[in-house]
């Protein structure tokens, strides 16, 4: 029950976040927005229509997708998100200035962009969405294992060229470096902030080292067996993943060990299970 109020608390927060980012700094310096929001803020800024009822318009044959694909609890989140976030836009509709806030465009556009990653980073965290280009973007990390917060900016700058000739190249220019660092703070909201790293050890006593990793860091440790190319000789391979501040003692502890040990260190954008998860 806990587990499903707070991921509801944070689809709420984060919808209400993103909308008041939307009105305080996209609407009054003529920013565009990618997705079904994207379009919806074009027909705003020529016809005046209310972005968020159109948002939820043009969000109904997406909800078959996330019905089809994800479940219905996906499709419940789905709604929900989009609801809440084209209800908060029209609702926050009257916090957005005659003039925009600064001055400085750029400026307004990277503080859009960290707030609305803010935002729609806990929606996508609880495992939910706004619509639109998200479930597209998520439909496409179910396949491919892309990152959301890339495939997301991918999908938008379509619709930032489709309205390109409606708008100057400056405004675009700035709506692209939202939107690039919207998807970057969506990526470190959704994965989390805490950097890990994945090592593989190639060591003729891999067992030793094993062993004071696990005593020493505390951290379990996985053995793949190996054949070497050129020589043909069985090897252990040893992996674990680690956090970022536990790098240098790995390595030292395996240097100490075997001088020659030969590591693969890469990060690990996304690790679940016991130690770095409580799922």
């Amino acid at each position: 029950m806990k587990k499903y109020a707070l991921q509801y608390t944070m689809i709420v927060c984060g919808a209400l976040i993103s909308a008041i980012s939307c009105n305080l700094f996209l609407i009054p310096n003529h920013f565009l927005s990618g997705g079904i929001t994207g379009i919806a803020i074009i027909l705003h800024y020529l016809f005046g229509l209310p972005i968020g009822m159109q948002n939820i318009v043009f969000n109904i044959p997406i909800l078959y997708i996330a019905y089809h694909f994800f479940g219905k609890r996906y499709f419940f989140n789905t709604i929900l998100g989009t609801f809440l976030y084209s209800l908060f836009i029209d609702l926050t509709s009257f916090l957005t200035p005659y003039t925009p806030l600064h001055n400085n465009p750029m400026l307004s556009a990277i503080v859009a962009g960290v707030i609305s990653g803010i935002g729609f980073g806990l929606i996508l965290r609880a495992n939910a969405n706004t619509g639109g280009a998200d479930v597209v973007a998520a439909l496409i990390r179910k396949i491919y294992s892309y990152n959301i917060g890339t495939m997301i900016f991918a999908l938008n700058c379509l619709i930032v060229l489709c309205g390109l000739c409606l708008f100057n190249f400056e405004v675009a220019i700035y709506t692209l470096i939202y939107m690039y660092i919207m998807g970057e703070v969506d990526n470190r909201i959704v994965t989390g902030f805490n950097k890990r790293k994945s090592i593989m050890i190639v060591s003729d006593k891999s067992g030793e080292i094993a062993e004071h990793i696990m005593h020493e860091l505390g951290r379990g440790v996985t053995f793949i067996e190996g054949e070497g190319g050129y020589t043909h000789t069985k090897k252990r391979i040893l992996y674990v993943v680690i956090t970022l501040t536990q790098l240098s003692k790995i390595k030292e502890i395996a240097l100490k060990i075997d001088s020659k040990a030969f590591f693969i260190i890469a990060n690990a954008s996304e690790v679940n299970g016991k130690g770095f998860s409580y799922n």
